[in-house]
């Protein structure tokens, strides 16, 4: 008999991302210093787990059109069939067709850094996303729609008592269009979720609440399906 637990292994997974985001609250005084520190947890945890296909960053997003988001805490994108993403000066940026989800990641969730994370995902959601027909060996299939892009909050705490309740539910109603939070979580205490078949926020108290999340975004990006193909000549008219 194998002396491997899985329960404990996902217990585990949870409780190094606790810590961790816990050690960068306690560790560090300047805010900026701990926002960054408590996105590079988020990050590494999306880099080391996400399948291959994606890749997380904190970068702008930017569309065909020459208009650019704010910036994005973490973007998970494509790179399998994306051609391009700028990187200069550890600045990245990321051409708006090939996002697939985007987080602000933040201490703690109250109603001002929810309401802070919908506007920040808005910004992302209005950007232009171009579509071309795909071609293959006996024509071309039509254009893909645009796959909605998932937005988000990741923090350590919440400052609502309870941590996930009525408070938290009807700050996410108040912006259910561009700027909705299809998910989120609050390592301490739980995740939420937008249910789009009931139109309903669910919560869901879980003590391993890191890896619970970090499954359901896996399984959310799976019904993604893939991005739409980009028109990189859109791109390339910038150059004239």
């Amino acid at each position: 008999m194998s002396e491997w637990s899985l329960p404990k292994v996902l217990e585990n997974l949870h409780t190094d991302i606790e810590h961790r985001l816990s050690t960068v609250r306690s560790s560090f005084a300047h805010p900026g210093t701990k926002g960054d520190g408590s996105e590079n947890v988020w990050l590494d945890l999306f880099k080391t787990y996400l399948p291959e296909r994606y890749r997380a960053s904190t970068a702008h997003v930017v569309d065909s059109k020459g208009v650019f988001s704010e910036q994005m805490d973490v973007v998970v994108f494509d790179r399998q069939y994306s051609p391009f993403v700028f990187q200069f000066e550890n600045q990245t940026i990321i051409p708006a067709e090939s996002v697939y989800a985007i987080f602000e990641a933040k201490q703690t969730m109250n109603a001002d850094l929810v309401e802070y994370a919908q506007n920040k995902v808005e910004s992302v959601r209005k950007l232009y996303r171009t579509s071309l027909p795909i071609p293959y060996a006996k024509g071309t299939y039509p254009a893909k729609p645009l796959i909605p892009i998932i937005g988000g909050l990741l923090t350590l705490e919440s400052d609502w008592k309870p941590a996930l309740g009525d408070p938290l539910i009807r700050q996410l109603n108040t912006n259910i269009n561009n700027g909705l939070l299809n998910m989120g979580c609050a390592a301490s205490h739980g995740y939420f979720y937008y249910n789009r078949v009931d139109n309903i926020f669910q919560t869901y108290d879980e003590k391993k609440a890191a890896t619970a999340f970090l499954f359901k975004l896996i399984s959310e990006l799976q019904f993604s399906g893939t991005v739409p193909m980009i028109d990189i000549q859109a791109y390339s008219d910038w150059l004239l």
